[in-house]
């Protein structure tokens, strides 16, 4: 039985590292070989099962979307906007061999969270089963606590927490009554962490790392229900220009270069690696973040001290109008 797994990229060698602690004692590969199979074991894992992505108009849930059709999971998609839904319903039919009736658009608000069950048994009856849920819909944040109301954080809550865990509870039921599943939440590295300019957005996040690893040990009598916290870093995705500000009715007025972050494809390709191989918990990111990832973890004093000098420079690139993590990013233009 594997516990604790975690899984990374080594960047410098391009090769694929996976880490699992196993029967207490730590394996490492890491070779284009291993690359093949995981792959393999990835394809082969979710094709033909029914794949459940929510927040799939943009960002990581779009790119989950195509690269799901290619392997040849059947999918139900989700978001508010459902022209944007439909747009990538269309590049999912012409970039694999899945047919109409094989994805569903969906239109959801998880902040309507009477609206769950309806949507859950709308998936159900489409498709006869649910086998993944990967819970992606979510905002983050960008402003200063001291300048929020306090009315952006209940919004930012309401739909990165009690939204989430709302939906999953109507999917749990019809995977207990199966006895298997899959449950994927995206959380983020501000589960983790604490950071400046996003204290709402870490605070949901913490909320869904507690709440999902709680929630793991109600499920021992179910082995075959997975609960899986994939926590990315920063993303080259539209997320930035959806944030909440420090009022609802206000955008981002400059989102700043995006460049310097992790592709989007890179970060799903390894957060179905790690769906597919049930990790409990996979921290998908670039340095320097995966590295404080693990001050945090093991070294707390010592994250709170880095963190302190990071967050200046975080509030300085805010206001001069860039993007807040650009200045520490390794890449750089």
């Amino acid at each position: 039985m594997n516990v604790c797994p975690s899984l990374k990229w080594d960047k410098e060698t391009d090769t694929r590292i996976g880490r699992r602690v196993n029967k207490g004692s730590l394996t490492k590969v890491h070779n284009s070989a291993w690359s093949k199979t995981v792959t393999s074991h990835t394809e082969t894992e979710l094709r033909g099962k029914v794949v459940w992505v929510t927040g799939a108009s943009s960002g990581i849930g779009e790119e989950l979307a195509y690269q799901l059709s290619k392997i040849g999971a059947f999918l139900a998609i989700s978001a508010r906007r459902e022209d944007e839904l439909e747009r990538v319903k269309k590049k999912c039919l012409q970039i694999s061999t899945l047919t109409e009736k094989d994805i569903l658009v969906l239109r959801l608000d998880l902040t309507d969270r009477s609206s769950h069950e309806a949507a859950t048994n709308s998936v159900i009856k489409h498709f006869g089963k649910i086998d993944v849920l990967v819970n992606n819909g979510g905002r983050s944040q960008r402003s200063l606590f001291m300048d929020t109301n306090l009315d952006v954080y209940s919004a930012i809550m309401e739909l990165n927490y009690l939204g989430t865990i709302s939906l999953t509870k109507h999917v749990l039921k019809h995977m207990i009554e199966r006895k298997r599943g899959k449950i994927v939440t995206v959380s983020s590295v501000m589960g983790i962490m604490g950071a400046p300019l996003a204290s709402g957005y870490c605070a949901s996040k913490h909320a869904l790392q507690g709440f999902f690893n709680s929630l793991r040990t109600e499920l021992t009598d179910y082995p075959e229900i997975s609960i899986i916290n994939i926590c990315p870093g920063p993303v080259q995705s539209k997320i930035i220009q959806n944030v909440f500000t420090e009022n609802l009715a206000k955008s981002l007025e400059n989102s700043g270069d995006q460049s310097h972050k992790m592709p989007t494809d890179r970060c799903v390709r390894l957060t179905l690696v790690s769906t597919a191989n049930d990790l409990k918990e996979a921290w998908i990111s670039d340095h320097p973040y995966l590295a404080v990832c693990y001050l945090w973890q093991y070294a707390p004093t010592w994250a709170w001290w880095l963190m302190n000098r990071m967050g200046k420079r975080r509030i300085q690139n805010f206001k001069s109008g860039v993007d807040a993590d650009a200045s520490y990013s390794r890449k750089t233009k």
